[in-house]
């Protein structure tokens, strides 16, 4: 009777222990996301970033800010609402990442907009976002299919939302189109437009830079675009296109010689 009594009470006190420990992992595994959450919070909403949005808000530019729908390396982008009730993406590129920084420079060095370019970290994120504004001003005036810019402050520009109900359209890589064939002679055609009458060079269009709307493609993530005067632009036009005919050719698509999408894109009309 008193082993059994004995049993009984050894068996509780490790069904309590065990409780226990299932609580003090919980609390630890709690604990880790908030620090996690934490540091990520303080790495995109630093001082000078919040001032800026609380700026935003004041003077009537947004009225709301939502969650995260896109992130990369360099930036967060988050979604909005404007007075008027329309959606915007709010992307703020972040300003510690000394990487990223060193990174950007291959694409500023040689563009002739971009001269005497302070090297201090902030400055460049600074000089980054202006880039991506006056690159995607110069290609929506174009007719190219990109996101509408609206405004830009230190590390934050504020677009058009591409997608329905809060809901960004998605990428590229993840819809194949109805039509690829479609697709990729519209894609060309903007390559074009962008080159002719932009005067620019994306540097970097692949599916993870398109997104499909509607069926129709946009391209966005303008911040390395060069003016053609770039040492590199002619480099950067060839990658676009062998990008654009390496993933088509994957969705069994008819291409072109990028030789010959590449005289196609220069030659003027």
């Amino acid at each position: 009777m008193e082993h059994k009594i004995l049993v009984t009470i050894s068996k509780k006190i490790e069904k309590k222990l065990q409780r226990k420990e299932r609580r003090y992992e919980t609390d630890q595994l709690m604990k880790e996301k908030r620090s996690e959450e934490y540091e990520v919070l303080e790495e995109v909403f630093d001082r000078p970033t919040l001032m800026t949005l609380y700026s935003f808000l004041n003077r009537g530019i947004l009225k709301e800010i939502h969650g995260v729908v896109g992130a990369g390396k360099e930036s967060r982008i988050y979604r909005g609402v404007n007075p008027e009730g329309e959606d915007l993406a709010i992307k703020i590129y972040l300003t510690i990442s000394a990487e990223f920084r060193r990174g950007m420079l291959t694409y500023i060095h040689g563009d002739p907009r971009f001269k005497n370019v302070k090297r201090s970290t902030r400055s460049m994120i600074y000089l980054w976002a202006q880039k991506e504004f006056k690159n995607l001003h110069r290609a929506y005036h174009s007719n190219v299919s990109v996101p509408k810019p609206i405004h830009v402050e230190k590390n934050i520009l504020l677009m058009g939302f591409i997608g329905d109900n809060g809901t960004p359209a998605p990428l590229l890589k993840d819809k194949i189109p109805k039509k690829p064939y479609s697709m990729y002679k519209t894609l060309l055609s903007n390559i074009k437009t962008l080159y002719q009458k932009a005067h620019l060079v994306h540097s970097d269009i692949s599916e993870y830079n398109v997104m499909v709307y509607h069926e129709e493609p946009v391209i966005f993530d303008f911040s390395q675009a060069v003016a053609l005067e770039h040492p590199m632009s002619t480099e950067f036009l060839r990658r676009d296109i062998n990008n654009l005919n390496r993933f088509f050719k994957k969705l069994n698509t008819r291409t072109r010689k990028a030789d010959n999408i590449y005289k196609w894109v220069t030659k003027d009309d």
